[in-house]
Protein backbone atom coordinates (compact mmCIF):
# COMPACT_ATOMS: atom_id res chain seq x y z
CA UNK A 1 0.00 0.00 0.00
CA UNK A 2 1.38 3.76 -0.57
CA UNK A 3 2.27 5.86 2.25
CA UNK A 4 -0.44 8.15 2.89
CA UNK A 5 0.49 12.43 1.27
CA UNK A 6 0.82 14.85 4.08
CA UNK A 7 0.92 18.44 1.87
CA UNK A 8 1.88 21.04 4.48
CA UNK A 9 1.51 24.62 2.69
CA UNK A 10 2.19 28.08 3.60
CA UNK A 11 5.65 27.60 5.42
CA UNK A 12 7.06 30.88 4.33
CA UNK A 13 9.76 30.32 7.24
CA UNK A 14 10.57 27.48 6.21
CA UNK A 15 10.05 26.51 10.32
CA UNK A 16 8.59 23.36 10.88
CA UNK A 17 11.07 20.65 9.19
CA UNK A 18 13.52 22.97 11.25
CA UNK A 19 11.99 22.91 14.63
CA UNK A 20 10.58 19.42 14.58
CA UNK A 21 11.97 15.78 14.46
CA UNK A 22 9.91 14.51 11.29
CA UNK A 23 12.05 10.88 10.88
CA UNK A 24 8.97 8.91 12.00
CA UNK A 25 6.38 10.65 10.01
CA UNK A 26 8.59 10.62 7.06
CA UNK A 27 9.04 6.35 7.52
CA UNK A 28 5.06 6.42 7.59
CA UNK A 29 4.44 8.70 5.22
CA UNK A 30 5.24 10.92 2.00
CA UNK A 31 5.58 14.60 3.55
CA UNK A 32 5.77 18.06 0.41
CA UNK A 33 6.10 21.07 2.18
CA UNK A 34 5.15 24.28 0.14
CA UNK A 35 6.79 27.06 1.60
CA UNK A 36 5.95 29.64 -1.28
CA UNK A 37 1.83 30.47 -1.87
CA UNK A 38 0.00 28.24 -4.44
CA UNK A 39 -3.43 29.63 -5.72
CA UNK A 40 -5.60 28.35 -8.57
CA UNK A 41 -4.08 25.20 -10.84
CA UNK A 42 -0.96 25.07 -9.08
CA UNK A 43 -2.62 24.68 -5.44
CA UNK A 44 -5.51 22.31 -6.48
CA UNK A 45 -2.14 20.38 -8.31
CA UNK A 46 -0.29 20.53 -5.65
CA UNK A 47 -3.29 19.05 -3.63
CA UNK A 48 -4.78 16.50 -5.48
CA UNK A 49 -2.88 13.49 -3.98
CA UNK A 50 -3.01 14.67 -0.57
CA UNK A 51 -4.48 12.33 2.43
CA UNK A 52 -3.48 14.77 4.60
CA UNK A 53 -3.54 18.96 4.24
CA UNK A 54 -1.14 21.17 6.98
CA UNK A 55 -2.38 24.95 6.80
CA UNK A 56 0.35 27.11 8.56
CA UNK A 57 -1.92 29.93 9.65
CA UNK A 58 -4.89 31.14 7.53
CA UNK A 59 -2.34 32.22 4.91
CA UNK A 60 -3.64 29.92 1.80
CA UNK A 61 -7.91 30.29 1.61
CA UNK A 62 -9.61 26.17 1.75
CA UNK A 63 -12.97 27.04 0.80
CA UNK A 64 -15.86 24.12 -0.41
CA UNK A 65 -15.13 24.89 -3.87
CA UNK A 66 -11.26 23.91 -2.54
CA UNK A 67 -11.98 21.19 -0.68
CA UNK A 68 -14.75 19.79 -2.75
CA UNK A 69 -11.81 19.00 -5.51
CA UNK A 70 -9.26 17.15 -3.06
CA UNK A 71 -10.69 14.01 -3.31
CA UNK A 72 -8.14 11.84 -0.86
CA UNK A 73 -8.05 14.16 1.68
CA UNK A 74 -8.97 12.41 5.31
CA UNK A 75 -7.90 14.69 7.63
CA UNK A 76 -6.92 18.73 7.61
CA UNK A 77 -4.44 20.79 10.55
CA UNK A 78 -4.20 23.91 11.11
CA UNK A 79 -1.77 25.88 13.50
CA UNK A 80 -3.19 28.71 15.51
CA UNK A 81 -7.03 28.26 17.45
CA UNK A 82 -8.96 30.20 14.47
CA UNK A 83 -8.51 30.04 10.78
CA UNK A 84 -10.98 32.60 9.09
CA UNK A 85 -10.24 31.44 5.69
CA UNK A 86 -11.16 27.78 6.58
CA UNK A 87 -14.63 26.34 5.55
CA UNK A 88 -15.37 23.79 8.37
CA UNK A 89 -18.70 23.13 7.06
CA UNK A 90 -17.41 21.42 4.54
CA UNK A 91 -14.77 19.74 6.08
CA UNK A 92 -17.69 18.05 8.35
CA UNK A 93 -19.98 17.42 5.61
CA UNK A 94 -17.19 14.87 4.20
CA UNK A 95 -16.39 13.58 7.46
CA UNK A 96 -13.03 14.83 7.50
CA UNK A 97 -11.67 15.58 11.06
CA UNK A 98 -9.63 19.05 11.54
CA UNK A 99 -7.25 19.36 14.53
CA UNK A 100 -5.69 22.91 15.53
CA UNK A 101 -2.40 23.50 17.63
CA UNK A 102 -2.14 25.68 20.50
CA UNK A 103 -1.02 29.17 20.15
CA UNK A 104 2.45 29.90 22.26
CA UNK A 105 3.13 33.57 22.93
CA UNK A 106 1.64 35.18 20.06
CA UNK A 107 -0.37 37.76 21.85
CA UNK A 108 2.96 38.70 23.78
CA UNK A 109 5.07 38.83 20.10
CA UNK A 110 1.93 40.84 18.28
CA UNK A 111 2.00 43.62 21.40
CA UNK A 112 5.83 43.68 21.44
CA UNK A 113 6.02 44.36 17.49
CA UNK A 114 3.38 46.87 17.93
CA UNK A 115 5.22 48.50 20.12
CA UNK A 116 8.66 47.83 17.73
CA UNK A 117 6.56 50.06 15.19
CA UNK A 118 5.05 52.59 17.64
CA UNK A 119 8.51 52.94 18.60
CA UNK A 120 10.32 53.07 15.08
CA UNK A 121 7.46 55.49 13.48
CA UNK A 122 8.15 57.57 16.17
CA UNK A 123 11.43 57.79 16.18
CA UNK A 124 12.01 57.88 12.60
CA UNK A 125 14.38 55.08 12.79
CA UNK A 126 14.28 53.52 9.48
CA UNK A 127 15.20 57.00 8.23
CA UNK A 128 17.74 57.23 10.34
CA UNK A 129 19.08 53.75 9.57
CA UNK A 130 19.07 55.02 5.91
CA UNK A 131 21.34 57.96 6.39
CA UNK A 132 24.26 56.13 8.11
CA UNK A 133 23.73 53.35 5.44
CA UNK A 134 24.52 56.66 2.86
CA UNK A 135 27.06 57.86 4.69
CA UNK A 136 25.43 60.55 6.24
CA UNK A 137 25.02 61.48 10.07
CA UNK A 138 22.07 63.94 9.86
CA UNK A 139 19.27 64.88 6.69
CA UNK A 140 21.45 67.60 4.57
CA UNK A 141 17.74 69.52 4.67
CA UNK A 142 15.39 71.21 7.75
CA UNK A 143 13.03 68.76 8.88
CA UNK A 144 10.40 67.72 11.48
CA UNK A 145 12.30 65.58 14.34
CA UNK A 146 11.25 62.83 16.37
CA UNK A 147 8.05 62.78 18.66
CA UNK A 148 7.90 62.01 22.04
CA UNK A 149 4.90 59.68 23.89
CA UNK A 150 5.08 60.66 26.62
CA UNK A 151 1.95 62.81 27.58
CA UNK A 152 0.35 61.95 24.09
CA UNK A 153 -2.44 60.18 23.96
CA UNK A 154 -3.11 56.01 22.92
CA UNK A 155 -6.29 55.03 20.88
CA UNK A 156 -6.75 51.22 21.07
CA UNK A 157 -9.49 49.99 18.86
CA UNK A 158 -10.01 47.01 20.62
CA UNK A 159 -9.32 46.33 23.95
CA UNK A 160 -8.68 42.11 23.75
CA UNK A 161 -5.99 40.12 24.69
CA UNK A 162 -3.36 42.07 22.33
CA UNK A 163 -4.95 45.45 23.20
CA UNK A 164 -5.00 45.32 26.82
CA UNK A 165 -1.56 44.08 26.38
CA UNK A 166 -0.51 47.09 24.81
CA UNK A 167 -2.69 49.46 26.87
CA UNK A 168 -0.19 48.17 29.74
CA UNK A 169 3.14 49.61 28.09
CA UNK A 170 1.51 52.66 26.70
CA UNK A 171 0.51 53.64 30.62
CA UNK A 172 3.83 52.43 31.68
CA UNK A 173 5.73 55.13 29.02
CA UNK A 174 3.02 57.82 30.33
CA UNK A 175 -0.10 57.78 27.88
CA UNK A 176 -3.64 58.58 28.37
CA UNK A 177 -5.05 55.53 26.77
CA UNK A 178 -8.48 55.35 25.06
CA UNK A 179 -10.58 52.90 23.74
CA UNK A 180 -13.23 52.06 21.64
CA UNK A 181 -14.95 49.01 20.04
CA UNK A 182 -18.49 48.06 18.63
CA UNK A 183 -19.52 46.20 22.27
CA UNK A 184 -17.14 48.58 24.66
CA UNK A 185 -18.68 49.35 28.31
CA UNK A 186 -16.86 52.26 30.68
CA UNK A 187 -17.11 49.70 33.17
CA UNK A 188 -15.27 47.21 31.07
CA UNK A 189 -12.50 49.87 29.90
CA UNK A 190 -11.92 50.89 33.78
CA UNK A 191 -11.50 47.60 34.95
CA UNK A 192 -8.29 47.55 32.67
CA UNK A 193 -7.59 51.26 33.36
CA UNK A 194 -8.49 53.49 30.56
CA UNK A 195 -11.00 55.21 29.27
CA UNK A 196 -14.11 54.42 26.64
CA UNK A 197 -15.01 56.65 24.43
CA UNK A 198 -16.72 57.15 21.15
CA UNK A 199 -14.90 56.44 17.68
CA UNK A 200 -15.18 59.89 16.74
CA UNK A 201 -13.57 61.41 20.17
CA UNK A 202 -10.81 58.25 19.99
CA UNK A 203 -10.01 59.76 16.62
CA UNK A 204 -9.74 63.08 16.74
CA UNK A 205 -7.49 62.70 20.12
CA UNK A 206 -5.22 59.92 19.33
CA UNK A 207 -1.61 60.67 18.73
CA UNK A 208 -1.00 56.81 18.09
CA UNK A 209 -4.19 54.86 16.91
CA UNK A 210 -3.52 51.20 16.96
CA UNK A 211 -5.92 48.60 15.44
CA UNK A 212 -6.75 45.34 17.67
CA UNK A 213 -9.97 44.10 15.95
CA UNK A 214 -11.23 40.72 14.33
CA UNK A 215 -12.99 42.25 11.28
CA UNK A 216 -16.36 41.89 11.14
CA UNK A 217 -19.09 42.77 8.42
CA UNK A 218 -19.72 45.81 10.19
CA UNK A 219 -16.31 46.72 11.06
CA UNK A 220 -14.60 45.85 7.54
CA UNK A 221 -13.03 49.17 6.34
CA UNK A 222 -13.58 50.66 9.46
CA UNK A 223 -11.08 53.00 8.61
CA UNK A 224 -12.08 54.82 5.52
CA UNK A 225 -11.19 58.21 3.71
CA UNK A 226 -13.86 59.51 6.05
CA UNK A 227 -12.80 58.66 9.24
CA UNK A 228 -9.05 59.16 8.34
CA UNK A 229 -10.15 62.79 7.68
CA UNK A 230 -11.32 63.23 11.41
CA UNK A 231 -7.42 61.67 12.96
CA UNK A 232 -4.90 64.24 14.01
CA UNK A 233 -2.66 65.19 11.29
CA UNK A 234 0.48 64.17 13.18
CA UNK A 235 -0.96 61.12 14.24
CA UNK A 236 0.42 57.52 13.60
CA UNK A 237 -2.23 54.73 12.66
CA UNK A 238 -0.53 51.32 13.66
CA UNK A 239 -1.97 47.64 12.18
CA UNK A 240 -1.13 44.60 13.22
CA UNK A 241 -4.90 43.16 13.79
CA UNK A 242 -6.18 42.21 10.21
CA UNK A 243 -5.98 44.42 6.72
CA UNK A 244 -9.69 44.35 6.42
CA UNK A 245 -10.13 46.94 9.19
CA UNK A 246 -8.48 49.65 6.67
CA UNK A 247 -9.41 51.00 3.20
CA UNK A 248 -5.96 50.70 1.52
CA UNK A 249 -6.60 52.99 -1.15
CA UNK A 250 -8.23 55.84 1.25
CA UNK A 251 -4.96 55.46 3.60
CA UNK A 252 -2.28 56.16 0.32
CA UNK A 253 -4.31 59.15 0.01
CA UNK A 254 -3.99 60.05 3.03
CA UNK A 255 -0.50 59.65 3.73
CA UNK A 256 0.30 61.16 0.15
CA UNK A 257 -2.02 64.18 1.00
CA UNK A 258 -0.36 65.02 4.35
CA UNK A 259 -3.84 64.04 6.58
CA UNK A 260 -2.25 62.24 8.93
CA UNK A 261 1.24 62.15 10.04
CA UNK A 262 2.45 58.59 9.77
CA UNK A 263 1.48 55.09 9.13
CA UNK A 264 2.80 50.97 10.12
CA UNK A 265 1.51 48.20 9.02
CA UNK A 266 2.27 44.18 9.25
CA UNK A 267 -0.87 43.06 7.92
CA UNK A 268 -2.26 43.79 3.96
CA UNK A 269 -5.04 43.08 1.76
CA UNK A 270 -3.54 40.73 -0.45
CA UNK A 271 0.21 39.30 1.12
CA UNK A 272 2.87 38.43 0.05
CA UNK A 273 2.55 42.19 -0.67
CA UNK A 274 2.61 42.21 -4.31
CA UNK A 275 5.44 44.14 -6.04
CA UNK A 276 3.50 46.93 -7.60
CA UNK A 277 1.81 48.24 -4.44
CA UNK A 278 1.14 51.23 -4.09
CA UNK A 279 2.04 51.08 -0.31
CA UNK A 280 5.19 50.71 -1.39
CA UNK A 281 6.12 53.92 -2.68
CA UNK A 282 3.89 55.62 -0.23
CA UNK A 283 5.50 58.42 2.21
CA UNK A 284 5.93 57.91 6.29
CA UNK A 285 4.93 54.36 5.69
CA UNK A 286 6.63 51.55 7.67
CA UNK A 287 6.39 48.12 6.78
CA UNK A 288 6.72 44.77 8.35
CA UNK A 289 6.04 41.54 6.36
CA UNK A 290 3.35 39.70 8.88
CA UNK A 291 5.83 39.24 11.58
CA UNK A 292 3.15 39.94 14.65
CA UNK A 293 2.99 35.86 15.61
CA UNK A 294 6.30 35.21 13.34
CA UNK A 295 8.46 34.64 16.54
CA UNK A 296 10.59 30.97 17.58
CA UNK A 297 8.69 30.31 20.63
CA UNK A 298 4.98 30.51 18.60
CA UNK A 299 6.60 28.36 16.00
CA UNK A 300 7.78 25.51 18.34
CA UNK A 301 4.38 25.44 19.70
CA UNK A 302 2.97 25.27 15.82
CA UNK A 303 5.45 22.41 15.10
CA UNK A 304 5.08 20.34 18.49
CA UNK A 305 1.32 20.58 17.44
CA UNK A 306 1.02 20.02 14.22
CA UNK A 307 3.72 16.44 14.99
CA UNK A 308 1.44 15.49 17.17
CA UNK A 309 -1.52 15.71 15.14
CA UNK A 310 0.11 13.51 12.39
CA UNK A 311 1.65 11.08 15.01
CA UNK A 312 -1.50 10.50 16.17
CA UNK A 313 -3.48 10.10 12.98
CA UNK A 314 -1.14 7.51 11.46
CA UNK A 315 -1.17 5.57 14.74
CA UNK A 316 -4.89 5.81 14.39
CA UNK A 317 -5.16 7.48 17.61
CA UNK A 318 -7.61 9.70 18.90
CA UNK A 319 -6.80 12.99 17.25
CA UNK A 320 -5.85 15.94 19.59
CA UNK A 321 -7.76 19.51 19.49
CA UNK A 322 -10.70 18.64 17.21
CA UNK A 323 -12.93 21.27 15.78
CA UNK A 324 -16.53 20.95 17.55
CA UNK A 325 -17.75 20.90 13.69
CA UNK A 326 -15.61 18.43 12.32
CA UNK A 327 -16.70 15.65 15.55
Amino acid sequence: MDKPHIVVLGDAEQALRRLGDWQGIDLAARVTVHHQPLQGAALLSALQEADVLVLLRDRIPMDAATIAQLPRLRYLVFTGSRNATLDAAALSARGIPVSHTEWGPSKDSTCELTWALILAAMRQLAQYSALLAQGQWRAAAPQALPGVLHGEVLGLVGLGEIGRRVAVVGKALGMQVLTWSPNMTPERAAVHGVQAVSLDELLSRAKVLSLHLVPSATTRHLINAERLAQMRPDSLLVNTSRAALIDTGALVHALRANQIGMAALDVFDTEPLPADSALRECPRLLLTPHLGFVVEPVYQTFTDGVLQCLQAWLAGQPLPRLLKAAT
